[in-house]
């Protein structure tokens, strides 16, 4: 029987440079010219992957929100995964924005994926959801570049990555 090779398709950021991206953000914001004087806040939560935004009004928030996108693009921190809501009001003035950090594809991201690749019918591929990733196995290599070609080629809503490669 042939060998069996296959790879894992993932998603998610790395919270420690997302960490750095927040702290880089927080001294900008700290030396801006535009943000003297303003109550604008920027916290991350590790363990529910959110970063909690605040600002004196929508301006600001815009600003801050910026600020922070530049220095996660500059960290390489996919934006693709990031789930950015609308501004809330939070108090006479004050807006909140709770921004969500994608971590692991989602069943129903997963379940579009899968169907895109049905409809593609590649020949010997199988492709499996497993928990919140991916796995495609097939006995030719050239199957699975083709695979990995057309993921990359789709616009899922999210960075994808490849791993485990075997």
């Amino acid at each position: 029987m042939a060998e069996q090779l296959s790879f894992d398709v993932t998603t998610g950021v790395d919270l420690q440079e997302v960490d750095n991206a927040v702290n880089q953000a927080k001294k900008e914001i700290a030396q801006r010219y535009d943000f003297k004087g303003s109550d604008c806040k920027l916290e991350l939560d590790r363990e529910k992957a959110t970063i909690a935004l605040e600002a004196d009004d929508a301006f600001r928030m815009d600003a801050l929100l910026d600020v922070l996108k530049n220095k996660m693009t500059k960290r390489k921190v996919p934006l693709k995964n990031l789930v950015i809501p609308e501004n809330e009001p939070s108090g006479p003035s004050r807006m909140k924005r709770t921004i969500t950090l994608s971590q692991g594809i989602s069943s129903d991201t997963a379940k579009i994926i899968v169907k895109a690749f049905k409809n593609e019918k590649f020949k010997k591929v199988q492709m499996a959801i497993q928990g919140d990733q991916l796995r495609v196995s097939s006995a030719s290599r050239d199957s699975l570049q083709e695979v990995m070609a057309f993921l990359r080629a789709g616009d899922w809503g999210i960075e994808l990555s490849f791993g485990n490669y075997r």
